[in-house]
């Protein structure tokens, strides 16, 4: 894990590579390896990396990047780990190929030789990296299918320079920060930025699952190699299973994850809520022979007492599984103090992420570099309330939409309504406009905005550019595109793990996570664990999420199974209630507008000058 940064100055016409703006772009992302830090540049000075490295798999000199072959004509800098390394290292050994390290990242550089471009497909793990071919004079970026790890690059027409962080390219100083309406709108519509945008026009997401050349004419077209919505119809096509098969097939395809997600030569830790996924994750982790594992819980003085309070189930999971439990508790006062360097690390302005910020500072306080997540859980097993909203309203509202126009118009008319007082949440205006197609439902439910709402917020001009350019609903629906005839369940599987997971949780793991130096892993979110899960309608029919407790051998305490589901949440709705004279009640209605609020507080704090009104 670590940051990892490039230029290359492909036409003969651009100046060679400045390695002062190399540096001051791998400056700003010191936090993210406190083990190392090396450029290399080519003998020409048209390329140049850089690497900051956090040590994880060979933790000699072997392991540090950036990373040349035997032979010098292949380069890499690269950000994740590769946890089927060995795997790959012995097939490549048994064709002959002689390796220097022990080292995942040198297993990169000989599968590309042997492979081509066509060996991110071979890859379990979360990676993006930069890697220079001399002998073809081209560079190829790529990112894991899910999106695990960022990648950031920016094109200029004579030189591309690529990061692990947008706000690093910025820092390099080369780099123009003019805002872009489509990331802007994005942001406001769903809390986050939607790849492949940024909020600066010039730099752009490379998206999960793609890879990008650049040769001597400038960038490609990212290609994609892996697709949520066809990989959950492979699935959905394989033959049907009995439900004690599917059950045994969901243990052992998590079992297989976790053991994969443990290789690392340091003690790996947990992420432990009260709910179901992490406790799971513990129990897996003893099952499998783990010891003297550690388990961080965040909780909050003002959930004490609560459903929220996270604290003393978590103790009770820790205990039946052996693990040291650390509580480290957050208040307002701390939350207050964090602020500036929580929005400092933010790449791009996010609604989420504070739980991450404060349970990863609690992490690197007790020394811990590597630990796992439960995140990804929900969107695999239906833990979301969309998993029965947006089916339910599509079904329900389409035949709606045999007249054109009638939603809108009753969406003006209630918009008026609710402008007036009623009590009515402001989305619920837009409900038979949108809520009969799965993208307008899915948008419904995961906005924090809705479009007609934004121009009471943003210039006309950024909003008619913005929302020009982002299409949202048909950047929804091209989500689904590939999964041809699925299945209600794996509709929104793919919606919620190619949108929200991708655009917000993992972006925000990543950032959060890595301001502490920090790796968090992911075993719920691997390609190889969606396949070897059963069907879709399979786990819809078992109750996945249920099932869950049910993974580790002995399985979760009752009390676990019993609690009502909160998601991994922080009181920062309340404060910013509070500090607005609001009071703190925290039923549904006054948490949403509490996210609005920290949604416009979070852009306000200054992303790209003055374009809020």
């Amino acid at each position: 894990m670590c940051g990892i940064a490039g230029i290359f100055a492909y036409l003969d016409v651009a100046p060679p590579v400045d390695r002062a703006e190399l540096m001051r772009i791998n400056d700003r992302m010191v936090p993210r390896g406190p083990d190392g830090n090396r450029q290399w540049f080519s003998d020409d000075g048209r390329v140049g990396f850089a690497h900051l490295r956090l040590a994880i798999i060979d933790l000699s000199e072997g392991g540090a990047q950036p990373k040349a072959s035997a032979d010098g004509s292949l380069v890499i800098t690269f950000n994740g780990e590769i946890y089927n390394y060995r795997e790959l290292r012995a097939e490549l050994q048994a064709k002959g190929r002689v390796f220097q390290s022990e080292s995942d990242t040198e297993v990169l550089l000989q599968l590309y030789a042997e492979y081509g471009d066509a060996m991110v497909g071979r890859l379990r793990g979360m990676f993006a990296f930069g890697l220079w071919d001399l002998t073809r004079r081209r560079l190829l970026l790529a990112r894991d299918p899910l999106g695990v790890k960022p990648l950031y690059w920016a094109d200029d027409g004579w030189t591309l320079r690529f990061a692990s962080q947008a706000k690093a390219l910025l820092a390099g100083g080369a780099v123009s920060n003019d805002p872009d309406p489509a990331g802007i709108v994005g942001f406001h519509l769903l809390g986050s930025v939607p790849e492949p945008f940024t909020v600066w026009r010039a730099i752009h997401t490379l998206p999960a699952g793609t890879t990008l050349v650049v040769d001597a004419t400038g960038p490609g077209a990212p290609q994609r190699y892996y697709d949520v919505a066809g990989a959950l119809a492979a699935r959905a096509s394989n033959m049907p299973v009995e439900p004690s098969d599917a059950r045994g097939q969901l243990v052992a395809a998590v079992h297989d994850s976790v053991r994969y997600h443990l290789v690392a030569d340091v003690p790996v830790a947990v992420f432990l809520s009260a709910g179901l996924d992490s406790g799971a994750l513990l129990g897996t982790m003893a099952q499998l022979g783990v010891r003297d594992i550690l388990a961080v819980t965040l909780a909050f003085e003002e959930f004490r007492g609560a459903n929220l309070d996270e604290a003393p189930l978590a103790a009770e999971v820790a205990a039946r599984y052996g693990a040291r439990h650390i509580v480290r508790i957050v208040d307002r006062a701390e939350f207050e103090r964090d602020l500036p360097a929580i929005l400092d690390a933010m790449d791009l302005p996010s609604i989420d992420g504070i739980n991450t910020w404060f349970v990863a500072k609690a992490a690197r306080e007790t020394g811990i570099k590597v630990a796992l997540s439960g995140l990804g859980a929900d969107e695999c097993f239906g833990g979301y309330p969309s998993f029965a909203d947006v089916p339910r309203s599509v079904h329900w509202l389409r035949p709606m939409n045999w007249l054109p126009g009638l939603g809108a118009l009753i969406r003006r008319g209630l918009s008026a309504a609710i402008r007036a007082g009623l009590g009515i949440h402001p989305k619920a205006a837009g409900l038979l406009q949108y809520g009969g197609s799965w993208a307008g439902a899915y948008l419904l439910r995961r906005s924090v905005y809705m479009p007609w709402e934004l121009k009471n917020l943003l210039d006309p001009a950024v909003l008619e550019e913005g929302l020009r350019r982002l299409v949202p609903l048909k950047r929804i629906g091209a989500a689904l595109e590939a999964g041809g005839s699925l299945g209600d369940f794996d509709r929104v599987a793919a919606l919620e793990t190619s949108l929200y997971m991708r655009n917000q949780l993992l972006r925000d793991a990543d950032w959060a996570g890595m301001a502490h130096g920090v790796e968090i892993r992911v075993p719920y979110v691997d390609p190889f664990f969606l396949a070897a899960l059963p069907a879709g309608a399979a786990l819809a029919a078992m109750d996945a999420k249920a099932a869950v407790a049910d993974i580790p051998d002995p399985p979760l305490p009752a009390a676990s199974r019993a609690r009502r589901k909160t998601g991994f949440v922080t009181p920062v709705g309340r404060w910013l209630q509070e500090a607005a004279g609001e009071g703190s009640r925290a039923d549904g209605a006054n948490l949403s507008m509490a996210s609005r609020n920290w949604a416009l507080r979070i852009w306000k704090s200054g992303w790209t000058g003055p374009v809020v009104a």
